[in-house]
């Protein structure tokens, strides 16, 4: 341990140079990751190495990646309010490009102060299911510590949109040209205007930066001199599929990710975004989601082969699941779902590389989401039926429960530790949220070398700090088990202006 561990954030960043922007092609990004394991994928080796990019606590430190938000101190204008809510595009609109990216169509408009904003619609056949999912999956991935764009449902008439002069579009054969009113008509054409004639569409405003293209689940940038820890080894990666599972995001993929060049105190630094939230939930960005979202892979041999063994026979469960007929929320359900079995449409490195200590890092954080705050982070998706609320609500209430249950299980649950009046305690996550009944706990201490990493045991079997491990600048450890002998957490101590401090906690 260093004499500033535990860190609460990363380092100031090293000013970048030359960063060159990158594009990612979607089918060769497919292919690769359904065909073969980019970066190190070791599981099946059993060598999967602890997650990098934490602290001596297990925690993820701020950085340009995350940043820690606590939502059992957040009000909930706070939690609403997301990435933020002060910049809604002001009239009069002017559109200065198509949007020819992903599955649906859109523009690009500027506003009267000159921010830039990429409309996203709904499809004609299904209104309200992708912009709701992409503004309600943005204030949820924020409060659970990504960096994601500032969305806003806004609702217009044709007349307020001007065409810029120099607006171009890539058309359908792949030509760029500047646009013309008819490709502004052509793109609302697609879209089905509310009963007083508006249309809804999604706001989503640029985020802050140069925009140098997406980062990847695997390896590391080379341009990025902060970019240290491989991908698929950082436990905001890694448990991203806990928070993808909850919210069945089943397109978490490296084409829905920013990086970005901004600049703070003079220094320029990339900044890692996750964008692009229109297939969570129940929606699939054009259409509702399939009942097969978030159980298999687009491509997955073992069901095929089930089903082509029992000549159509078998039937998975998820094939059974009952989907309401709600608008705007297409097929989401927590019946059915496994959050330990749940897939994204295709492998993700940082996923596959998933150990249960990542899993408990994001499960703890799911689990801080109390029922009412769930509920009015589902209600910004602005609903006409209410019903979609109270479904979408429980749905993520029951999957939280689920989540928990699951990934607490695998680890000694034990979270919160601090020493007051010589006393280490803690919390037992697995009984305060009911999972089980209250258990007693057994705690061996040692003598800790914070040079050699030697520990020497020394008499006590009560949660009091022994007496003789009392010195200045001493180290100690708890080492604490429960009736699981293959389960235990280490909490290390150290001794420092007359008080014990917690430093840090390894979880076997």
């Amino acid at each position: 341990f260093y004499d500033d561990d535990p860190l609460e954030r990363e380092p100031p960043p090293v000013a970048v140079t030359t960063v060159k922007s990158r594009s990612l092609n979607e089918y060769y990004d497919f292919l690769r990751k359904t065909f073969s394991t980019p970066g190190e994928e070791l599981r099946k080796e059993g060598a999967v190495p602890p997650a990098g990019a934490v602290n001596t606590l297990g925690e993820v430190p701020d950085s340009a990646w995350y940043r820690n938000r606590d939502v059992t101190k957040m009000s909930l204008a706070e939690l609403v309010r997301g990435p933020g809510d002060d910049h809604p595009p002001e009239p009069p609109w002017t559109v200065v490009a198509g949007k020819t990216e992903g599955i649906m169509p859109g523009l690009i408009i500027r506003d009267a102060r000159g921010r830039r904003y990429v409309l996203k619609f709904d499809p004609r056949r299904f209104p309200e299911i992708a912009s709701a999912a992409d503004l309600i999956g943005a204030k949820f991935f924020h409060a659970l510590g990504y960096n994601v764009p500032e969305n806003y449902l806004v609702h217009f008439t044709r007349d307020q949109l001007r065409l810029a002069p120099d607006a171009r579009i890539v058309d359908r054969r792949g030509v760029e040209r500047l646009m013309r009113r008819h490709d502004v008509d052509d793109v609302l054409a697609e879209v089905r205007p509310e009963r007083n004639g508006a249309y809804r569409a999604l706001a989503s405003l640029y985020v802050e930066g140069e925009p140098v293209g997406p980062f990847r689940f695997h390896g590391v940038r080379g341009d990025d001199p902060n970019d240290i820890v491989p991908h698929e080894h950082r436990r905001d990666l890694r448990g991203l599929s806990v928070f993808a599972a909850w919210l069945n995001h089943t397109d978490a993929k490296a084409l829905n990710t920013l990086d970005t060049i901004v600049e703070e105190d003079g220094v320029r630094y990339l900044r890692h975004y996750l964008i692009d939230f229109g297939a969570i939930l129940g929606s699939d960005s054009f259409e509702p989601k399939s009942a097969r979202g978030g159980h298999v892979h687009w491509i997955d041999l073992k069901p095929a082969a089930a089903q082509l063994a029992s000549l159509g026979l078998y039937v998975p469960e998820w094939m059974r699941a009952d989907f309401p007929d709600i608008r705007g929320v297409g097929r989401f359900e927590s019946e059915v779902f496994d959050p330990e079995r749940w897939r994204a449409n295709y492998p993700n490195p940082a996923f596959l590389n998933r150990l249960p200590d990542d899993a408990f890092w994001a499960a703890k954080k799911v689990m801080a989401f109390r029922d009412g705050q769930i509920r009015a982070l589902v209600e910004t998706g602005e609903y006409s039926d209410p019903q979609a609320v109270d479904w979408i609500t429980k749905q993520l209430i029951v999957r939280r429960d689920k989540i928990g249950r699951a990934f607490f299980q695998d680890v000694l649950p034990l979270d919160e530790f601090a020493v007051r009046n010589n006393r280490l305690e803690f919390t037992d996550l697995a009984a305060r949220y009911g999972f089980i009944a209250p258990r007693t706990f057994q705690v061996r201490w040692f003598r800790f070398d914070n040079h050699s990493r030697e520990k020497t045991p020394v008499p006590g079997a009560s949660f009091e700090v022994p007496a003789t491990l009392r010195a200045p600048g001493a180290y100690a450890t708890a080492e604490i088990r429960g009736t699981d002998p293959a389960k235990m957490v280490d909490v290390y101590l150290r001794y420092r202006e007359g008080q014990w401090e917690v430093v840090g906690v390894e979880r076997t």
